[in-house]
């Protein structure tokens, strides 16, 4: 009877497993919609493609690796408070950063292995750092763990790759495994609540386990889609998030690396949450702590237009018709709103002070129907005296037909570039059409 009772309740135990995020925590991870991805490890000092030049390198080449690069390791202008002031500024919900990257070298304080920050000349524990600098601003915590580790395979004579042998594999390499869920457990452990956790390898036999330690962590990759460098061309099954760099590269690539423009970075954003995913946008800080000025300079254009536009990224969903020509569209959850990005191919078009009138297809609007554009009031424009900048609506089966003004003044020569957003009330977005056509067959019809 006692191997029965005990039978009957390790079913009951791995039939009670999590093997989903929590639907709960899966809205909250929706309504976040922008976040920091920080990629920074121990070869940093060279400005090499993270991690991955061990993957087939000669054992010359991973020793030196394994051995050198550490006594590099230094960032004496390190300052997470920063990162977590700028990140705010510019409008992120939550962060994602590299505990533990493809090499294996563990940003954290670990026993696991010897192969840390805490055995560099810099001796701190930088993962404690940026998860505490980060959650005093607000921001959402989240771990990327690599369940690939190169020195861990190299250290076990085992071929160091990725997804090319059985022992990459942790599900088929016990001792990676047990390995692996051993640092899982210090970084679900030791830092508080985390909330995110994004785990960029296999991750079978890990994800329960990091769910039996902590529920309602919400498991990215691995259990969502989370596409890189790419975004869908029409809006997926939700929950995803799209990873993208600023540049070419994840890590700091000091030659060859042009950056996006702010605008395009905009744009982006304004996409991927009217497809209804998050935007996870990287950083590479350098080898001294400090984030590039560049991408310091994006995020700050990113902050300047978020700061007037914030409300139509954050807890919102797709609309029926995502987009329209030089048009994407938001709504807010509870249907109220709908908010309509202006795309702008210069800014020569919709000049500051300037008129613009336009038909908005895919909104039903009525007698009720307001528009506002999102940080301008719509009453004056800056030493125009008499002008006329009220925004006036239209509605009829057409769609919303819309004449508004420009008024917001971002920049000295007036030269702004970006997307403008009109908030839209007492309106709803239309249902795709069905394509009812028919195609003759007979001959000379096509």
């Amino acid at each position: 009877m006692k191997k029965i009772f005990l039978l009957i309740l390790l079913s009951v135990t791995a039939f009670a497993q999590q093997t989903t995020n929590k639907p709960e925590r899966v809205n909250w991870f929706q309504d976040l919609g922008f976040g920091m991805f920080i990629h920074w490890n121990v070869d940093v000092s060279l400005g090499a493609v993270i991690s991955h030049s061990l993957a087939g390198a000669s054992d010359e080449y991973v020793n030196k690796y394994i051995q050198e690069l550490p006594s590099y390791f230094n960032p004496d202008k390190f300052n997470p408070k920063d990162w977590a002031k700028l990140a705010k500024l510019a409008g992120m919900k939550y962060v994602v950063f590299t505990a533990k990257h493809h090499a294996g070298f563990a940003m954290f304080n670990t026993k696991t292995t010897p192969f840390n920050v805490m055995n560099t000349p810099f001796k701190r524990d930088i993962t404690k750092e940026i998860v505490e600098a980060f959650r005093a601003e607000g921001i959402a915590v989240g771990i990327y763990f690599s369940p690939d580790d190169f020195y861990y395979l190299h250290t076990h004579k085992q071929p160091i790759g990725r997804a090319q042998d059985p022992s990459h594999y942790p599900k088929s390499n016990p001792g990676l495994m047990e390995y692996d869920k051993a640092q899982l457990k210090e970084l679900l452990t030791q830092y508080g609540k985390i909330d995110i956790l994004f785990i960029d390898g296999p991750g079978d036999g890990l994800r329960e386990f990091a769910w039996s330690i902590n529920p309602d962590l919400v498991i990215t990759r691995d259990a969502m889609k989370t596409p890189e460098q790419t975004t869908p061309n029409a809006s997926l099954p939700r929950p995803w998030e799209a990873c993208y760099t600023m540049g070419t590269d994840w890590q700091y690539k000091p030659t060859n690396d042009p950056q996006k423009s702010g605008t395009t970075v905009i744009n982006m954003l304004a996409e991927i949450r009217a497809k209804g995913g998050n935007f996870l946008l990287n950083v590479g800080p350098k080898p001294n702590g400090e984030i590039q000025i560049e991408q310091e300079a994006i995020l700050r254009e990113i902050a300047l237009w978020n700061f007037a536009n914030s409300e139509a990224i954050y807890a919102v969903k797709p609309m029926p018709v995502i987009k329209e020509e030089g048009v994407w569209y938001t709504q807010s959850n509870d249907e109220k709103y709908i908010y309509a990005f202006i795309l702008r191919s210069s800014p020569d078009d919709w000049k500051y002070g300037e008129r613009k009138h336009f038909v908005l297809s895919n909104v039903i609007g009525n007698e009720k129907t307001t528009v506002e554009t999102l940080g301008y009031k719509g009453q004056l424009v800056e030493y125009k005296q008499d002008f006329d900048a009220k925004t006036y609506v239209t509605s009829s089966p057409l769609g919303l037909t819309i004449s508004a003004v420009n008024g917001q003044r971002f920049y000295t020569n007036n030269r702004w570039p970006n997307a403008v957003v009109l908030k839209i009330s007492n309106a709803k977005g239309r249902l795709p059409l069905a394509d009812k056509t028919k195609q003759s067959s007979m001959d000379g019809a096509k």
